[in-house]
């Protein structure tokens, strides 16, 4: 039986893009040609018992963080899940489905916060230990429906605080925005830019569309062969 090869895929986006909710349009699409036990669903920040806990902190409303200090609590955790839960996956042959990773604190602190592009990179490097998805689905809008959306979310879980980033000023979204569609134009080959402003049900078709030009789903078996 050939080898079994892992595909890591992450999702990015402002927020209210739709990032969790079209990961789980993806997962239950691919489940049909994988068997769920190779699928394996992550997210930043988080992943791991140590990085769940700073994101409570990182997302805290309550809580002034400096730029530097949140871009390093974000690279610590990603080391953390790296090690713990990416690379032994990947090793297994699993599919790897992250809301979120190393180019989200390229656009939320690097465009959005200012801090030095290159030395966010090179922090990224160290703590991925090189390790960079196959894919990445950029679900893109603007920051007026992205926002939107996450006051509605709010409102509709019993008028719950908005987190930290979520409270954060519309022209600091914008520039994470920008940032994003920077990061795609730089890295064609990567990154697939999805409308994600249109109705979620068209938003996941048309990304399950795009993905099958790249690994076309209906070729993979479950019974677990590549």
């Amino acid at each position: 039986m050939p080898k079994k090869v892992g595909k890591f895929i992450t999702f990015e986006g402002i927020e209210g893009s739709g990032k969790s909710t079209q990961l789980d349009h993806l997962m239950d699409h691919l489940s049909k040609f994988v068997p769920l036990g190779e699928i394996r669903h992550t997210k930043e920040p988080g992943g791991t018992p140590l990085g769940d806990r700073v994101r409570e902190t990182l997302l805290d409303p309550h809580l002034h963080i400096s730029p530097v200090a949140e871009l390093f609590l974000y690279e610590a955790i990603r080391t953390e899940h790296v090690e713990q839960v990416i690379k032994p996956a990947l090793a297994k042959g699993m599919w790897v489905l992250c809301d979120r990773f190393s180019d989200a604190t390229v656009a939320y602190q690097g465009y959005g916060r200012g801090l030095p592009i290159d030395f966010i990179i090179q922090l990224n490097q160290v703590a991925t230990g090189g390790v960079e998805p196959d894919l990445t689905l950029l679900l893109d809008c603007s920051e007026d429906v992205g926002l939107g959306r996450a006051f509605q979310r709010a409102n509709s879980k019993g008028g719950r605080h908005l987190d930290r980033l979520e409270q954060e000023a519309k022209t600091f979204h914008h520039r994470v925005r920008q940032g994003y569609l920077k990061l795609a134009q730089q890295n064609p080959g990567r990154f697939i830019v999805i409308d994600a402003a249109r109705d979620e049900e068209i938003v996941a078709q048309d990304m399950i569309s795009k993905i099958n030009h790249h690994y076309p789903l209906e070729n993979l078996k479950k019974a677990g062969s590549r």
